[in-house]
């Protein structure tokens, strides 16, 4: 098996723009031999995180760029150049790997030409990079319209979100304090020679040093860990959830934040979660299971526009994680710079305000709801929050008490950090009892 063939054969819908990097990689994965899926899974997920810089190298060198039929080629293209600029893959072996790829998806008659190309760039690669310097695609490895819009709406930070996006983020537990306190969790993941140390702002997140397979985490399948970004476990403090209390998760998969509640929290009078799609429903389901907690907590497949889930009893608290560009979360989904569009934006902020116009009316006086999002847009954020209250008497938005971050008038931004938690937006609102 080819692995430069078969990381072509994931990237070649999404350059076409269709598709994601989670739902194709799997499948790859499934028919790869074993020894082989790391080496398949970082030609995918780098040749996409560095794609820009890529697309425009391949710009220079390509006398004509391929045709929407060859995308596979140019995805091969974009795997070959990854592994010489990126890789300790010895470039001989790259090279011919990837020139040996055109033949394997029938069309032999573009190896000489991949052949050329790589050579070209192995031969002139520091004069190639230093003439596209001036390219900000290039120079900040983003679309054009993202680069133009962080900096418009973070004259002060667009800098380090771009540099951060393209930096693997650190794998973060969530320690089950139901079962075992932090400090046990880091003592049993020391004894496996694993090397963590505790979240700075959850009091339930441990960063390991290295990313690894979760089955090699000692007692991740009794429920012991759940992997969960720190910036995402901070929703259930903030939520504020106490004993008696009727609780909503709307937009609940893959329910993370859901299970760290139940954890937290077990003394709800209940715990409800909406879900519209069967398949993300159920990974909310497998979550609950694995950490034995499905009987403390009702599903709905449903919509949060809709109310036909509801039975009218009001909820005192209500987490909205809301659908949105993604655009805090891109070091772990470089697919988002690929597929997400500028356009995409308005029609996110038309439904991320219908969810919660739909979800006050389920709110209970004196009732608090946490909206969030991964997104770093305020037009997804802050102006959705600060535009709700002003058209609501009995909407109050309270400060967000979180040391991470930025503070905003409505709500508090938190942008991604190397070695750190991910791009995050959270607002607090309250209704008047």
């Amino acid at each position: 098996m080819n692995i430069r063939v078969e990381a072509a054969r994931v990237l070649e819908p999404l350059l076409n723009h269709r598709g994601s990097l989670k739902s194709a990689l799997p499948q790859a994965l499934t028919q790869c031999p074993a020894q082989d899926k790391p080496l398949l899974r970082q030609l995918c997920y780098g040749s996409l995180r560095d794609r820009y810089r890529l697309s425009a190298i391949a710009g220079t060198l390509l006398k004509r760029p391929f045709q929407t039929q060859d995308q596979d080629l140019q995805a091969l293209l974009l795997v070959g150049l990854y592994q010489l600029r990126s890789m300790r893959i010895p470039p001989h072996a790259a090279v011919s790997e990837t020139v040996d790829g055109a033949r394997e998806l029938g069309k032999p008659w573009a190896g000489k030409l991949l052949n050329a190309v790589l050579r070209r760039f192995q031969r002139e690669q520091a004069a190639i990079e230093s003439a596209l310097e001036q390219d900000e695609q290039f120079r900040w490895n983003h679309p054009q319209w993202m680069i133009e819009k962080l900096r418009h709406n973070w004259p002060d930070h667009w800098q380090a979100i771009l540099q951060a996006n393209d930096v693997q983020g650190p794998m973060t537990l969530r320690v089950n304090e139901r079962l075992l306190t932090r400090e046990e969790a880091i003592k049993r993941l020391q004894d496996e020679e694993l090397a963590s140390e505790a979240g700075t702002y959850s009091p339930q997140a441990i960063t390991l040093k290295e990313a690894l397979d979760t089955a090699r985490l000692p007692g991740f399948a009794q429920g012991l860990f759940s992997v969960q970004d720190e910036a995402a476990q901070l929703a259930c403090g903030l939520l504020d959830a106490r004993p008696g209390h009727r609780v909503l998760d709307a937009c609940a998969a893959p329910g993370g934040k859901l299970c760290h509640l139940l954890e937290t929290q077990p003394s709800l009078t209940e715990a409800v979660a909406v879900e519209m799609e069967p398949s993300r429903l159920e990974k909310v389901r497998d979550n609950l299971e694995r950490l034995k907690l499905s009987h403390e907590c009702v599903l709905h497949l449903g919509d949060a526009c809709a109310r036909d889930w509801w039975n009218g009893t009001p909820f005192d608290r209500i987490l909205i994680d809301a659908p949105c560009s993604g655009t805090g979360v891109i070091r772990r989904n470089p697919d988002i710079k690929l597929l997400r569009r500028n356009e995409d934006i308005s029609g996110l902020a038309n439904l991320q305000m219908s969810i919660l116009e739909n979800l006050w009316g389920m709110l209970a006086p004196g009732g608090r709801l946490v909206y969030a999002t991964c997104s770093l847009f305020p037009q997804e954020n802050e102006r959705i929050v600060e535009r709700f209250v002003k058209l609501h008497a009995d909407a109050r938005s309270l400060p967000v008490p979180l040391q991470c971050g930025i503070d905003r008038p409505y709500g508090r931004q938190l942008f991604p950090v190397e070695e750190g938690h991910d791009g995050f937006y959270y607002a607090i609102l309250t209704k008047d009892a």
